[in-house]
């Protein structure tokens, strides 16, 4: 298995009737940490750089802004899918 590089991380944690948050975030070897945590509590992971970068600029714990409700609903749906908690 080929080595996976992670220059950023974004963890979020949604609980209804809030916005989504971000709980955790890194670059290089703490997205890389991140990431492990994620896989051995069998929480999915979505890779979409672009936003990463677009969260990277929430401080832990902050809700996401509006702007990004839809980009960050469309990865929700998606782990969802994956997860089988919805079709």
């Amino acid at each position: 298995m080929s080595e996976v590089r992670h220059s950023l991380a974004v963890a979020l944690k949604y609980e209804k009737p809030r916005a989504p948050r971000v709980t955790a975030m890194g670059r290089g070897e703490v997205a890389a940490r991140i990431v492990a945590e994620a896989q051995k509590h069998g929480v999915p992971i979505s890779e979409n750089p672009a936003l990463a970068q677009a969260l990277s600029h929430i401080e832990i714990e902050q809700e996401i802004p509006e702007n990004l409700y839809r980009a960050v609903a469309e990865v929700l749906t998606y782990i969802l899918r994956v997860s089988g908690q919805i079709r």
